[in-house]
């Protein structure tokens, strides 16, 4: 709406299909109506130009209107009619001195928003790993300046931001000097380079890329070669990663627990003595309220039966998610604020979407969107600038249609459909950095985090279920990446008690969304990593997926 990017070939094509100027005549911008950029501060004889032969392009196609049944009297309709009376009044409005810098005034206060909304979403990224780099508040500071914000503004947000989220600005650690290596005999090369990673106690999470390089260099020092030395800290951080979640998860599948004199059932998990993980987690003590029950339970094998999946009357598949208990949120050391505290939640079962909507879908719902389809996005694409509160009204409308209750997800609701009860970290498990598993920020994407090292095969959207390796425990694809997903709740910082499918606040200022997006690095693929932001927001990267109750 800001910055028309409409091309004014001379002549203009005869066919509205080869060029789409012909259908901004009625935008709320009126330098759009007359396909004119107001970055570029059209003079008046440019202005009337435009017009003048935009009027005679509308008035050649004026015998159409005696030809309703003709294909392009329908692609054309209400323009035939009212064309002239938008175009002048653009003239009128850019024309007027005085009128013209009110349009400008607006344009600009709006230009400023949309900057804003993108350096929030930007900055939500450079923290997504718990802390802000020196070099990512660089970039923010040239992000913010492509976008026309001066720099004090930027710093400011910047400050507000590091204030509101809690993150702290991360000090560069110094320069790892090693000591001068004994050499070693290539027999004991790799078990004294194990030994240094046990005694570095360093994870996936808490470990840095200099962190990384300088114990490569003291495995090249001591005669390992490169190549597999990497495949040493892999494999230490994958098995140092699954004792982790296992000590953290393993309360659940012990034996009854013990009421507490409160009456709320006390959990405690204790890792086992002398592990890492006891070191960093102690004892994990949770409660939860204890409720009667409500009516005979079902297994997880009983619900599929009798409330099998099926397939909605768009052909989206709904997928069951029966009822379980996890733990919601991030548990491991360097967890970002927002992800924290972690809780135990039960969930009741409901439908999910297989894939988020699509472009195909939405538009059986709102046709006039496919003009807001992203570049080169198909069918089969993820549904993108929609806000809330778009996908709140598709659904009510598929809901009326199969008189069945649509909904956004919860955040609950998306993150156990996410991660399943055995806490991993990402929908298919707890490795990383691979090309087959979600499309995010890599090789084929031009950001300050991209992965150079990793090709997905997307600059941009994939159509959904291209990762099918990347499968959520229950069957649900595209969890992470792809684009962002819309949850029902507002935002609002957790709390460290037990809860019986929790819902977030019934108002707010901001909506989450979940999932992560083909512009994000891989560690915001997280099932536990969350961002929100205004009910009516749109963008190039966020879309949804959608819940069915059960009857």
């Amino acid at each position: 709406m800001v910055k028309c990017e409409v091309v004014f070939p001379t002549p203009l094509p005869d066919d509205p299909h080869k060029w789409d100027g012909w259908s901004k005549y009625k935008s709320v911008n009126p330098y759009e109506r007359l396909c004119l950029d107001s970055q570029q501060n059209p003079t008046n004889e440019l202005i009337e130009e435009h017009c003048r032969e935009l009027l005679r392009w509308w008035q050649k196609k004026l015998p159409l209107k005696n030809q309703p049944s003709n294909p392009v009297a329908q692609l054309l309709r209400a323009g035939l009619d009212e064309s002239s009376k938008y175009l002048t009044e653009a003239r009128i409005e850019l024309l007027d001195p005085e009128r013209r810098k009110k349009v400008d005034a607006v344009l600009a206060a709006e230009k400023e928003q949309q900057a804003i909304a993108e350096f929030n979403k930007f900055f939500a990224f450079s923290i997504a790993d718990g802390g802000l780099r020196p070099e990512e508040e660089k970039a923010l500071i040239g992000f913010g300046a492509d976008h026309g914000l001066s720099e004090e503004k930027i710093l400011q947000f910047i400050e507000e931001k590091l204030k509101e989220t809690g993150v702290k600005r991360i000090v560069p650690e110094p320069e790892v000097k090693t000591e001068t290596v004994v050499a070693v005999a290539p027999a004991d090369a790799k078990s004294e380079f194990l030994r240094v990673l046990q005694l570095s106690a360093l994870d996936s999470e808490s470990m840095t890329d200099d962190q990384r390089d300088a114990l490569i260099n003291i495995a090249e020092n001591s005669g390992l070669d490169p190549g597999d030395a990497e495949d040493l800290v892999d494999d230490y951080l994958e098995e140092i990663d699954r004792k982790q979640i296992a000590e953290i998860t393993k309360g659940k599948a012990k034996g009854p627990a013990t009421i507490a004199r409160n009456g709320n059932i006390a959990v405690k998990v204790a890792p086992k003595v002398g592990t890492k993980a006891a070191a960093k987690f102690k004892v994990l003590e949770e409660s939860s309220p204890v409720t009667m029950p409500r009516g005979p339970a079902l297994s997880p094998e009983q619900e599929r039966k009798r409330y099998p999946n099926h397939t909605n009357s768009l052909g989206g598949q709904m997928l069951l998610i029966p009822s379980g208990e996890f733990i919601m949120g991030n548990p491991f050391p360097g967890a970002p604020p927002n992800e924290t505290p972690h809780f135990r939640a039960s969930i009741t079962r409901f439908y999910m979407s297989r894939f988020p909507i699509t472009n195909a879908h939405f538009e059986a719902f709102d046709p006039s969107h496919k003009s807001k389809r992203a570049p080169a996005a198909g069918d089969r694409h993820p549904v993108v600038y929609v806000s809330s509160l778009d996908a709140m009204k598709f659904c009510q409308w598929l809901s009326m249609r199969e008189r069945k209750k649509y909904r956004l997800p919860t955040e609950a609701e998306w993150e156990y459909a996410a991660k399943g009860t055995d806490g991993r970290r990402y929908p298919w498990g707890n490795f990383d950095k691979r090309g087959d598993l979600a499309n995010f920020a890599d090789k084929n994407t031009s950001f300050a985090w991209s992965d150079r090292q990793v090709d997905d095969g997307y600059a941009e959207s994939s159509p959904v279920g291209s990762f099918p390796r990347g499968v959520s425990p229950f069957g649900i694809e595209d969890m992470a990446g792809n684009v962002w997903e819309w949850c029902g709740d507002f935002f609002e910082s957790y709390k460290p008690t037990s809860k019986i499918d929790p819902r977030g606040p019934t108002n707010g200022t901001k909506r989450v969304y979940r999932g992560g997006s083909w512009k994000s690095r891989f560690a915001s693929l997280r099932t536990t990593a969350r961002s929100a932001n205004l009910p009516n927001f749109s963008c190039n990267d966020l879309g949804f997926r959608i819940v069915c109750e059960c009857e």
